[in-house]
């Protein structure tokens, strides 16, 4: 996620850089084509491009709109897991017998599952945390994240049939876990579901098209401020649109992903310190200009 602070306008001038160097292409070529006296004497209502501009921007608020849309469901489900994590350990603090082992064997397996989640989504090789903890309590599966909130279900049930806890208590726990595999659910939409290509295709062709026909309709008298027109609106349409691109997917490993690292070390250190436990990582404040 990006920060309010030290934000590299680079890192956004290299998502663009081949579409700046196509645009100043076509806007040098266009401006030195309506100088040849072929065509010279073709001359293209200035209505039309701004017609052009209007469709385009139309498309591009829709698209961005969408984007930051995606964008924000995937912050507020990330928010829903903090606040649910630190709900079902609470409840486990309350409900489970505090002599026994079994308050920090669903904490330590909760903060492996928010770890474990987030590297799924973002198709990482799981961290030495996380691979330990699988390896010692023999989990394979396809769904990684899925079983392990399997392993929280079991374990509910156990301590249920144990008579540890009342059939009531046992159903609170459940709509926590049930609330957690829902989220679960919501990211792995998010993270499946493409934004149609067609949409994109349709975009760019729009901009091009109106990149080409844009100095046909300006004075050829000033063939520089021609050009720079040329090369300057069509770059804002496409600095707009590469913005909705890489807001609308959130779990993709970039600067501005959802910081679902960020999140999942929160979340360790609350329940944590929720359990008592004296061994507490410290969270090192972030220099950077993007948070992961």
């Amino acid at each position: 996620m990006l920060l309010n602070k030290k934000i590299s306008i680079w890192y956004f001038i290299d998502q663009i850089k081949s579409q700046i160097l196509l645009i100043v292409i076509l806007a040098v070529g266009t401006g030195l084509l309506d100088l040849h006296p072929i065509f010279t004497k073709i001359t293209i209502p200035l209505s039309i491009p701004a017609i052009l501009g209007t469709a385009v921007s139309l498309l591009l608020a829709f698209r961005t709109a969408q984007s930051y849309e995606r964008w924000w469901e995937a912050r507020t489900v990330w928010g829903a897991i903090v606040n649910d994590s630190r709900s079902f350990i609470r409840l486990i603090n309350q409900f489970v017998p505090q002599d026994g082992a079994d308050v920090k064997i669903f904490a330590e397996r909760q903060i492996v599952w928010v770890y474990a989640l987030g590297e799924a989504l973002r198709k990482q090789p799981f961290t030495n945390k996380v691979v330990e903890y699988l390896h010692t309590h023999q989990i394979n599966a396809v769904n990684i994240p899925n079983a392990i909130l399997d392993e929280h279900s079991y374990h509910v049930r156990q301590i249920a049939e144990k008579g540890l806890i009342s059939d009531f208590k046992e159903v609170q726990l459940n709509e926590v876990l049930m609330r957690l595999c829902d989220n679960m659910g919501k990211c792995e939409r998010l993270k499946n579901t493409v934004f149609p290509r067609a949409y994109s295709i349709l975009i760019h062709t729009l901009i091009y098209v109106f990149a080409f026909i844009l100095p046909f309709g300006l004075e050829d008298s000033q063939l520089t401020l021609e050009i720079i027109t040329t090369i300057i609106i069509p770059l804002i349409f496409v600095a707009i649109e590469k913005t909705a691109i890489i807001m609308q997917d959130p779990f993709e490993n970039t600067p501005v992903d959802t910081p679902m690292t960020s999140i999942a070390q929160t979340i360790e250190i609350n329940i944590l310190q929720m359990i008592k436990e004296k061994d507490i990582p410290i969270k090192k404040e972030n220099n950077t200009y993007f948070e992961m």
